[in-house]
């Protein structure tokens, strides 16, 4: 008898005897005398009384349930139960959550139809719906329409034999879906069969690695750059290399060791300078300092006190010519191609400079001392000829704009006080009337500062939360400038300097450190460094206007800090402060539309 109490037979035997008594004990009495119809429930429905509770009398009554239970769409709105259950789940955002940055584009693209095909196969769309409700009779007692609260899909009962459903003529059409020998329905099926958009494949490997010690893990520095010479600079520690693509040959340009410095940015001219270039005449200096220069011709004297010249330039600032700026505020331009020092300015900047951008023979240098300094590489004095001060902390970003058109003349600079600035270094006001002075708050996340000086930005926009460091002009559409915070901000903004308005943002999920525009196809780069989510150091392609991913790239494990693409567009280099650069092919080759034109009228080919 011991056996046949222990087993399994036995203790459902044993409960079941027990059962019975059990549903008649009593509950369990608190020490502080709660009533029962007033204890918390953790059930989101509100409690009431027993014998107020309208749900007694069915809990009382007698069911008779069948031996199956059939899932029936007929109870409630399927569609409103099935966008119910995505607003069942917690809106605090987790750890683990699925971003954009965590996926690719092949991944998104097959996300997406899995989802319309189960949406459409859960919730089918009514064959008639009625255009306008019809209004219930005055006496009856129906409720009036709610949504539905309940987060079930399907109603699980026995089929009920009272109300059997009429069948219908329905099948009497050979096209019903009844006949289909499909699994899914014909909304479905056409989903599936509908060519979809060919998504460009990239490698997710870097075809190239090299090592760079010392290579520094400081957010607020630019130390890598390609010039259009196809030569990588790179400032590691208190030296800068060279790196030639064509024949992967290193050299060192300049050691900075005997003066105990160290470089904080590097930037090439990304075009050859004409040496007939003659000085913009709105530069000015006193009888003192130009006392001895050459005149060029058609200059003349603006009075006794200051004088206007336009100076020859002593020698050509070729596309090899390389800025460095250091920690201490030195500021030099050297020779790529005989690897020499052509230019020091001693004190450039009272602290460190941490970015450096050319428009042609204008070098903008962007310090800690929150100032921006524009000099002209052609003139003997060292002293910048405009000055603009717009952030009130360091300026880590610079960027001309490189379109050659009426936007020529525009920089942006953004600073660690979470501001990015727009000026005009001609001076122009605002068009359209927003730029008058003084004007403030005239657009939403703008404001109006374009003085009659010409120093005060012509835009300044406030939206981010994070340094800004990362900017970059859209080389296809003139005037389209995107921007990237750090980490307490994440997002990628765009913006038209020309009227001073925000097109789009995208929440990236990680600070973004660098950006760039390919000059093959209309996507951005950027790079990634701390992050709220699971993905961490990655390099991102989006898809612009879109803004859809194209590729995520990994292999760093520290934060890509550096990013600079190569003059055909092809290929990017990412820096970051493992001491790595990577190689990557982001881009295809672009193609040569001049080369596969051919015009009517060239009668050469006519020629038999």
């Amino acid at each position: 008898m011991s056996g046949l109490k222990n087993s399994p037979f036995g203790k459902r035997l044993r409960g079941g005897d027990e059962d019975s008594p059990r549903k008649n004990r009593g509950r369990f009495t608190p020490a502080f005398a709660i009533a029962s119809g007033s204890t918390p429930s953790l059930d989101s429905r509100p409690t009431t009384s027993e014998g107020a509770t309208p749900e007694s009398p069915e809990r009382g009554a007698h069911r008779d349930y069948g031996d199956r239970f059939v899932p029936t769409r007929d109870a409630g709105d399927m569609r409103t139960s099935y966008h119910l259950m995505d607003g069942a789940t917690p809106s605090t955002p987790s750890k683990n959550r699925m971003i954009p940055t965590e996926s690719d584009a092949l991944k998104e693209q097959a996300n997406a139809i899995f989802n319309s095909i189960l949406q459409t196969e859960v919730t089918p769309s009514s064959p008639q719906r009625s255009g306008s409700p019809v209004r219930q009779p005055a006496a009856s007692t129906s409720t009036l329409p709610s949504t539905p609260t309940r987060r079930r899909l399907f109603a699980f009962n026995s089929p009920s034999r009272s109300n059997p459903t009429t069948p219908s003529r329905r099948l009497d059409v050979p096209t019903d879906e009844a006949y289909s020998m499909s699994p899914v329905r014909a909304e479905s099926r056409y989903l599936l069969e509908s060519p979809r958009r060919q998504l460009r494949s990239v490698c997710k490997t870097p075809y190239r690695v090299l090592d760079a010690p010392e290579l520094a893990d400081d957010f607020y520095l630019n130390l890598v750059d390609w010039s259009s010479t196809n030569v990588l600079g790179v400032g590691l520690g208190a030296c800068v290399y060279l790196w030639t693509a064509h024949t992967a040959q290193v050299s060192k340009l300049c050691d900075l060791g005997d003066v105990h410095d160290t470089i904080s940015s590097v930037s090439w001219v990304q075009k050859a300078i004409s040496s007939t270039v003659a000085f913009p005449p709105a530069t000015c200096y006193t009888a003192a300092e130009t006392r001895g220069w050459p005149l060029a011709s058609g200059c003349v004297d603006v009075d006794n006190a200051e004088r206007s010249h336009r100076l020859l330039h002593r020698g050509p600032i070729m596309g090899t010519s390389l800025a460095i700026g250091t920690l201490s505020g030195q500021l030099y331009i050297y020779d790529a191609s005989t690897l020499q020092l052509t230019r020091t300015y001693e004190r450039a900047h009272s602290q460190r400079i941490g970015a450096l951008s050319w428009n042609s023979h204008i070098l903008s240098s962007g310090s800690r001392d929150r100032m921006v300094h524009h000099r002209d590489v052609r003139e003997p004095s060292t002293r910048p000829f405009k000055k603009c001060q717009g952030h009130k902390q360091e300026v880590c970003g610079l960027r001309w704009s490189g379109d050659g058109g009426p936007q020529a003349a525009t920089l942006a600079s953004g600073g660690n006080d979470n501001k990015v600035c727009i000026w005009d270094l001609r001076g122009s006001k605002r068009p359209g009337g927003l730029g008058t002075p003084g004007r403030t708050g005239s657009m939403p996340g703008s404001s109006s500062a374009a003085g009659d000086d010409g120093d005060a930005p012509l835009w300044k926009f406030h939206e981010h939360t994070a340094a800004v460091k990362a900017l970059a002009w859209d080389p296809h559409v003139a005037g389209i400038l995107a921007t990237g915070g750090g980490t307490a901000d994440k997002h990628i903004r765009f913006w038209n300097v020309q009227n001073g308005t925000m097109l789009n943002e995208l929440d990236t999920g990680s600070q973004v450190c660098n950006l760039t525009w390919s000059l093959t196809s209309h996507e951005i780069v950027s790079t990634h460094g701390f992050s709220s989510t699971t993905a961490q150091n990655q390099i991102c392609i989006w898809k612009y206007p879109s803004l859809d991913m194209v590729a995520s790239l990994t292999g760093h494990t520290h934060r890509v800090l550096y990013l600079a693409m190569s003059p055909d567009g092809e290929t990017i280099v990412t820096g970051a402060g493992d001491e790595t650069l990577r190689f990557w092919n982001a881009f295809p080759k672009k193609d040569n539309h001049e080369a596969r034109r051919e015009s009517v009228l060239d009668y050469g080919k006519l020629i038999r």
